[in-house]
Protein backbone atom coordinates (compact mmCIF):
# COMPACT_ATOMS: atom_id res chain seq x y z
CA UNK A 1 0.00 0.00 0.00
CA UNK A 2 1.11 3.33 -0.62
CA UNK A 3 1.03 6.72 1.53
CA UNK A 4 -1.68 7.46 3.76
CA UNK A 5 -4.00 10.06 1.15
CA UNK A 6 -4.75 11.71 4.67
CA UNK A 7 -2.53 11.95 7.57
CA UNK A 8 -3.79 10.21 10.69
CA UNK A 9 -5.05 13.31 12.87
CA UNK A 10 -3.76 14.37 16.53
CA UNK A 11 -5.77 16.70 18.94
CA UNK A 12 -5.72 19.72 16.99
CA UNK A 13 -7.49 18.08 13.81
CA UNK A 14 -9.41 15.94 15.98
CA UNK A 15 -10.75 17.75 18.63
CA UNK A 16 -11.47 17.03 22.24
CA UNK A 17 -13.79 14.30 22.18
CA UNK A 18 -12.19 12.50 18.82
CA UNK A 19 -9.05 12.62 19.95
CA UNK A 20 -10.30 11.25 23.73
CA UNK A 21 -12.23 8.22 21.83
CA UNK A 22 -9.63 7.80 19.56
CA UNK A 23 -7.24 7.10 22.51
CA UNK A 24 -9.25 4.63 24.53
CA UNK A 25 -10.09 2.75 21.04
CA UNK A 26 -6.18 2.35 20.04
CA UNK A 27 -5.48 1.30 23.94
CA UNK A 28 -8.66 -1.17 23.43
CA UNK A 29 -7.14 -2.29 19.99
CA UNK A 30 -3.96 -3.46 21.74
CA UNK A 31 -1.75 -0.41 19.91
CA UNK A 32 -0.39 3.18 20.15
CA UNK A 33 -2.48 4.45 16.91
CA UNK A 34 -5.32 3.00 16.18
CA UNK A 35 -5.03 4.71 12.33
CA UNK A 36 -8.34 3.96 11.25
CA UNK A 37 -10.23 5.75 13.89
CA UNK A 38 -7.55 8.76 14.30
CA UNK A 39 -8.14 9.70 10.20
CA UNK A 40 -11.47 9.12 10.46
CA UNK A 41 -11.30 11.09 13.70
CA UNK A 42 -11.29 13.81 11.28
CA UNK A 43 -14.23 14.08 10.00
CA UNK A 44 -15.78 15.65 13.71
CA UNK A 45 -19.50 14.55 14.63
CA UNK A 46 -19.92 12.04 11.56
CA UNK A 47 -17.14 9.97 13.08
CA UNK A 48 -19.04 9.63 16.13
CA UNK A 49 -22.44 9.10 14.35
CA UNK A 50 -20.35 6.40 12.30
CA UNK A 51 -19.08 4.69 15.67
CA UNK A 52 -22.59 4.67 17.14
CA UNK A 53 -23.64 2.42 13.77
CA UNK A 54 -21.30 0.41 13.85
CA UNK A 55 -21.02 -0.02 17.38
CA UNK A 56 -24.49 -1.02 17.04
CA UNK A 57 -23.86 -3.80 14.23
CA UNK A 58 -20.59 -5.12 16.13
CA UNK A 59 -20.54 -5.96 18.93
CA UNK A 60 -24.24 -4.73 19.91
CA UNK A 61 -25.95 -6.37 17.12
CA UNK A 62 -27.87 -9.96 18.08
CA UNK A 63 -25.72 -11.95 15.49
CA UNK A 64 -23.62 -14.47 17.38
CA UNK A 65 -20.05 -12.70 18.37
CA UNK A 66 -18.01 -15.59 16.12
CA UNK A 67 -20.49 -15.71 13.52
CA UNK A 68 -20.09 -11.80 13.03
CA UNK A 69 -16.52 -12.00 12.86
CA UNK A 70 -16.97 -15.08 10.23
CA UNK A 71 -18.55 -12.44 8.26
CA UNK A 72 -16.07 -9.87 9.15
CA UNK A 73 -13.50 -11.85 8.30
CA UNK A 74 -14.50 -13.32 4.97
CA UNK A 75 -15.23 -9.88 3.40
CA UNK A 76 -11.58 -8.08 4.67
CA UNK A 77 -10.48 -11.67 3.24
CA UNK A 78 -12.66 -10.59 -0.59
CA UNK A 79 -11.71 -7.01 -0.22
CA UNK A 80 -7.74 -8.16 0.51
CA UNK A 81 -8.06 -5.66 3.32
CA UNK A 82 -5.15 -6.08 5.69
CA UNK A 83 -6.14 -3.35 8.07
CA UNK A 84 -9.54 -5.47 8.84
CA UNK A 85 -7.82 -8.66 8.97
CA UNK A 86 -5.21 -7.54 11.78
CA UNK A 87 -7.86 -6.01 13.56
CA UNK A 88 -10.41 -9.41 13.46
CA UNK A 89 -7.99 -11.82 13.30
CA UNK A 90 -7.64 -10.48 17.10
CA UNK A 91 -11.33 -10.12 17.49
CA UNK A 92 -11.99 -13.04 16.08
CA UNK A 93 -9.56 -15.50 18.02
CA UNK A 94 -11.58 -13.92 21.23
CA UNK A 95 -14.73 -15.21 19.55
CA UNK A 96 -13.38 -18.63 19.26
CA UNK A 97 -11.81 -18.15 15.57
CA UNK A 98 -8.90 -20.48 15.83
CA UNK A 99 -6.39 -20.55 13.12
CA UNK A 100 -8.03 -23.80 11.61
CA UNK A 101 -11.36 -22.27 10.80
CA UNK A 102 -8.79 -18.73 9.83
CA UNK A 103 -7.39 -21.05 7.44
CA UNK A 104 -10.98 -22.56 6.08
CA UNK A 105 -12.29 -19.10 5.80
CA UNK A 106 -9.82 -18.06 3.33
CA UNK A 107 -11.36 -20.86 1.26
CA UNK A 108 -14.61 -20.21 1.41
CA UNK A 109 -17.79 -21.58 1.78
CA UNK A 110 -16.57 -24.75 -0.67
CA UNK A 111 -14.19 -25.69 1.96
CA UNK A 112 -14.73 -29.00 4.13
CA UNK A 113 -15.56 -28.52 7.47
CA UNK A 114 -18.43 -25.85 7.59
CA UNK A 115 -21.80 -26.45 9.32
CA UNK A 116 -24.81 -25.75 6.79
CA UNK A 117 -25.23 -22.64 8.41
CA UNK A 118 -22.08 -21.17 8.56
CA UNK A 119 -21.69 -22.20 4.49
CA UNK A 120 -24.96 -20.69 4.02
CA UNK A 121 -23.67 -17.83 5.94
CA UNK A 122 -20.40 -17.57 3.93
CA UNK A 123 -22.07 -17.95 0.64
CA UNK A 124 -24.49 -14.47 1.56
CA UNK A 125 -21.29 -12.61 2.60
CA UNK A 126 -19.65 -14.17 -0.94
CA UNK A 127 -22.39 -12.77 -2.96
CA UNK A 128 -22.89 -9.56 -0.85
CA UNK A 129 -19.66 -8.79 -1.82
CA UNK A 130 -19.51 -9.72 -5.33
CA UNK A 131 -23.23 -9.11 -7.05
CA UNK A 132 -24.31 -6.57 -4.40
CA UNK A 133 -27.27 -8.69 -4.26
CA UNK A 134 -28.27 -12.62 -2.62
CA UNK A 135 -30.03 -14.79 -5.60
CA UNK A 136 -33.30 -16.57 -3.77
CA UNK A 137 -31.35 -19.83 -3.33
CA UNK A 138 -28.75 -17.99 -1.44
CA UNK A 139 -31.48 -16.17 0.61
CA UNK A 140 -33.53 -19.19 0.93
CA UNK A 141 -30.50 -21.17 2.68
CA UNK A 142 -29.81 -18.07 5.20
CA UNK A 143 -33.17 -17.97 6.21
CA UNK A 144 -33.34 -21.58 7.08
CA UNK A 145 -31.20 -20.31 10.02
CA UNK A 146 -31.97 -16.93 11.11
CA UNK A 147 -35.23 -14.82 11.54
CA UNK A 148 -35.58 -12.30 9.96
CA UNK A 149 -33.82 -9.23 12.18
CA UNK A 150 -30.73 -11.10 12.03
CA UNK A 151 -31.35 -12.13 8.04
CA UNK A 152 -31.38 -7.94 7.91
CA UNK A 153 -28.19 -7.87 10.25
CA UNK A 154 -26.20 -9.84 8.04
CA UNK A 155 -26.80 -8.19 4.69
CA UNK A 156 -26.29 -4.54 7.24
CA UNK A 157 -22.74 -5.83 8.83
CA UNK A 158 -21.65 -7.34 5.54
CA UNK A 159 -21.95 -3.92 3.37
CA UNK A 160 -21.10 -2.20 6.62
CA UNK A 161 -17.52 -4.12 6.33
CA UNK A 162 -17.50 -4.21 2.93
CA UNK A 163 -17.78 0.02 2.80
CA UNK A 164 -15.37 -0.05 5.00
CA UNK A 165 -12.38 -2.12 3.51
CA UNK A 166 -13.45 0.42 0.54
CA UNK A 167 -12.67 3.03 2.54
CA UNK A 168 -9.44 1.66 4.32
CA UNK A 169 -8.33 0.96 0.74
CA UNK A 170 -9.36 4.64 -0.71
CA UNK A 171 -7.75 7.00 2.15
CA UNK A 172 -4.79 4.33 2.02
CA UNK A 173 -4.76 4.14 5.88
CA UNK A 174 -1.96 2.08 7.02
CA UNK A 175 -1.92 -0.63 9.08
CA UNK A 176 -1.30 -0.40 13.28
CA UNK A 177 1.79 -2.01 12.75
CA UNK A 178 0.86 -5.30 14.98
CA UNK A 179 3.89 -7.70 15.09
CA UNK A 180 3.37 -11.19 13.57
CA UNK A 181 3.83 -12.49 16.90
CA UNK A 182 0.74 -10.09 18.28
CA UNK A 183 -1.61 -11.81 15.84
CA UNK A 184 -0.23 -15.20 16.03
CA UNK A 185 -1.16 -14.79 20.39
Amino acid sequence: MTEARIAPGRARELGPINWVVWQVLSRAAGTRDAQLFSTLGRTGGLFRGWLHYSGKLMPGGRLPRHEAELVILRVAHLRGCDYEMDHHIRLGRKAGVTPEILERLRGGPAAAGWSDKHRALLTAVDQIVATRDLDDQAWAALAAHYDERRLIEIVLLTNQYEGLASSITTLRIQRDGFGASALDQ
